[in-house]
């Protein structure tokens, strides 16, 4: 397949990258002109690989025009290009509803690609405040204007691509970690602070919770790509415990460098939510299966920290 990838420098765009090039595909990856993280996706960029890939500088604003750049038609678009995904511009009206516009400019320029599918990164977001396991067919009651802005998107793209003849392939992909993450995500945050020896502050951390490494993510994203049907699929790992497990492991898995303190960090813009994600029809209709281990991918994200990172940290 030939795919066209926007957000190509974004930790899950990145990735997917790499997965779909060492499956044997062909991209088009679309990067902000002189975008400062240009380095995080050459790294990702297999050297056999190299001749199957095309770089290709256009700001989102001007991507109706991208089929002046192609070498010829594509087959797949993946959009994972969404800005204002940290914490405080979750919030933001404004910031997030600009996504949304941008986004279906993205569906009508994938058509004039010759896109005959549209694969989106959305979020575990879009379905709110959850307690019990979630199925795609769960109601979205999105709490933060992130998830709301997903969710919107999703509503106006899915009968957009129907009249254009595209699949809508929606991946609802839950809290993913690794290499490249964001440093304000709570896994990149406790491994930078205690492998400084500091003291990190979190909220009580007693919900169910359920992580998902980068590399999986990306396999599951680019079987999507490869023979997912048009509709919904959850996209998170098979391992849910409470979050507090998860901190403890990442504190043995640190050599119980540093400490901790629970209870001293107010609740994020998504609220108060349990992941409980069920996986079964990504599974069933395309064979993925998540592979990583935590603790393994726990290793590989400690194994890349740049030095030099804060002694202590507030999340």
């Amino acid at each position: 397949m030939n795919v066209v990838v926007t957000g190509a420098t974004s930790f899950i765009g990145a990735t997917a990258i790499r997965q779909l090039l060492q499956a044997g595909h062909e991209v088009c990856a679309v990067v902000r002109p002189m975008s400062g993280n240009l380095q995080h996706l050459e790294k990702q960029i297999p050297e056999e690989s190299r001749g199957r890939i095309r770089i290709l500088e256009l700001d989102m604003g001007e991507i109706a025009r991208i089929k002046e750049w192609m070498h010829g038609p594509a087959d797949g678009w993946l959009h994972a290009c969404w800005g204002g995904a940290g914490s405080d511009n979750r919030t933001l009206r404004d910031v997030q509803q600009a996504n949304v516009a941008g986004s279906l400019a993205a569906v009508r320029a994938a058509k004039e690609a010759g896109c005959r599918r549209f694969v989106f990164t959305g979020s575990q977001a879009e379905y709110g405040i959850c307690h019990e396991a979630v199925t795609e067919k769960m109601p979205c009651r999105p709490v933060s204007e992130y998830g709301k802005a997903k969710t919107d998107f999703a509503m106006q793209a899915e009968p957009l691509c129907r009249t254009l003849g595209m699949d809508y392939i929606h991946a609802r992909i839950f809290s993913v970690y690794g290499p490249g993450d964001h440093p304000w995500s709570l896994v990149q945050s406790c491994l930078r602070t205690w492998q400084q020896g500091g003291e990190i502050k979190l909220g009580e951390c007693t919900q169910w919770w359920n992580f998902l490494y980068i590399k999986d993510a990306a396999e599951a994203l680019a079987c999507l790509m490869e023979k997912g049907r048009a509709g919904y699929y959850n996209v998170a790992g098979r391992d849910t415990r409470r979050l507090r497990e998860f901190v403890e492991e990442m504190y043995r898995l640190c050599k119980c460098r540093g400490s901790f303190v629970y209870g001293e960090r107010p609740q994020n813009a998504e609220g108060l939510a349990d992941l409980l994600p069920d996986i079964t029809k990504i599974h069933t209709e395309t064979g993925w299966e998540p592979k990583t281990p935590f603790a393994e991918g726990i290793y590989e994200t400690l194994h890349c920290l740049p030095e030099g990172t804060s002694g202590k940290t507030n999340i």
